[in-house]
């Protein structure tokens, strides 16, 4: 009989635009060589230009796909996306206590567009007091990085993201992995921190254009790699690698920004040959 693949459990809300949601998971996680347990927690209505409404999954529900899974699995990582409801970040974060040796990387949902919050200031409250100090990575950009960070508006335009992380960090996740897409620097600078402060920093080419589902595909290629067995720090930075190639070979199949391509490595060969030479990345 042939092993079971590493297996991942995922909460996440059905976007059915592929973009992000359960099928970029599913999408990113097999690509990494990957089984992929998914639990709905929203079924999302939208288009690839942005999200319109969302019809969370009764609490109840989401934890029993959860703990069918667990009682009958071994599950190597679990990767957390939308929360649609108090109730079941509840759940969640009681199934993430009861299984504590299970790495869990959040990839919380807080915006839609940049002028939307999903998030209210009950369920921000009650990820920071629930559900992070049973977080092994929490992965940020930078915007919604100071938006946990501070309930005040006029001193997130001027938080440093050390400081933003540090507060983080004060809430129980061991480690939080900012990225830089939304800063204004030449290139992107993902860093990764911990109660040491920085662990890692990596820096990548800045690549044209917008994209949708990138942090998403982060998320998973990380619980992916960690699955995998592979040490933290090198699962983040397998994560980052995997993501930049799946951007770097982008497509964009409607009116809305592009979609990595999760696939990149199975396009012929001279649609792909053009993404190793325009890697370009240092490491610190």
């Amino acid at each position: 009989m042939t092993a079971s693949p590493p297996i991942v459990l995922v909460f996440a809300g059905n976007d059915p635009t592929g973009g992000a949601g359960l099928a970029a998971d599913m999408l990113a996680l097999s690509s990494l060589g990957c089984h992929v347990t998914p639990v709905i927690t929203g079924i999302v209505i939208q288009d690839s230009a942005g999200e319109q409404d969302v019809l969370p999954i009764d609490s109840e529900w989401v934890e029993d796909q959860a703990r069918c899974i667990l009682e009958d699995m071994k599950v190597d990582a679990i990767k957390v996306g939308l929360i649609a409801s108090i109730e079941a970040l509840t759940v969640i974060a009681e199934i993430a206590s009861d299984y504590p040796e299970i790495p869990l990387v959040l990839d919380p949902v807080f915006f839609s567009k940049p002028d939307d919050h999903l998030a209210s200031e009950e369920l921000l409250a009650m990820l920071r007091e629930l559900l992070l100090p049973h977080t092994t990575l929490l992965i940020l950009n930078s915007i919604e990085a100071r938006y946990l960070a501070s309930d005040d508006p006029d001193e997130q335009v001027d938080l440093t993201l050390d400081i933003a992380a540090s507060r983080i960090l004060d809430w129980g996740c061991e480690y939080v992995l900012i990225t830089g897409t939304h800063e204004n620097t030449p290139k992107v600078i993902n860093t990764l921190y911990s109660d040491m402060g920085r662990s890692s920093v990596d820096t990548w080419d800045r690549l044209v254009g917008s994209y949708y589902g990138s942090g998403n595909t982060l998320a998973a290629a990380i619980a992916g790699a960690l699955a995998n067995g592979a040490e933290f720090i090198e699962a983040v930075k397998e994560g980052q690698d995997y993501t930049w190639q799946t951007l770097q070979a982008a497509y964009r199949p409607g009116m809305g920004p592009q979609i990595p391509d999760r696939f990149f490595w199975a396009r012929p060969v001279e649609e792909q040959g053009a993404v190793d030479e325009a890697k370009d990345h240092s490491a610190g």
